[in-house]
């Protein structure tokens, strides 16, 4: 049965002039992202396959949290996860073959919106939240185990 691990991005910074797509994580980010890896690879050690938004803050998020993991499993970077909707990010689910485990790293609201379409349960994913969710036929619905918001 597939597993979706679903993470919002850590604690990101705004700094003055910085679009958002390059805005870089936070210090509190930084601490709170390998506390992420370091839940992840506890609970949830055999991830197959990472898909994560390029965006800065969401690229440095999976470079914290993978350094803590016993194993980095593949890792591809989708223009999808960024601010085009939880339809998007079902369609690069769907198009997965013979992957037990994913992991996405990405952004608000799209998440959330994602969560509630695979489970019909709508958690507030604040920064640094995991959404685990089994999914019964492929990654198109699916069963919500639980939503943890991880601290250092």
């Amino acid at each position: 049965m597939p597993r979706l691990v679903i993470l919002r991005h850590a604690k990101s910074a705004w700094p003055e002039g910085v679009p958002d797509y390059r805005r870089p994580l936070a210090d509190r980010g930084r601490t709170e992202a390998p506390a992420v890896g370091r839940w992840l690879a506890e609970h949830i050690p055999d991830i197959d396959l990472a898909l994560v938004s390029p965006a800065t803050r969401t690229r440095q998020t999976w470079d914290l949290v993978s350094a803590e993991l016993p194993t980095v499993p593949e890792v591809r970077f989708e223009e999808q996860l960024y601010g085009e909707g939880a339809e998007a990010i079902l369609d690069l689910l769907g198009a997965l073959t013979e992957v037990k485990t994913v992991l996405v790293v990405g952004h608000n609201p799209d998440l959330e919106l994602l969560v509630g379409s695979l489970t019909g349960e709508h958690p507030v994913l604040k920064t640094s939240t995991l959404s685990v969710v089994k999914c019964a036929r492929g990654f198109r619905s699916g069963e919500l185990v639980m939503t943890e918001k991880i601290r250092p």
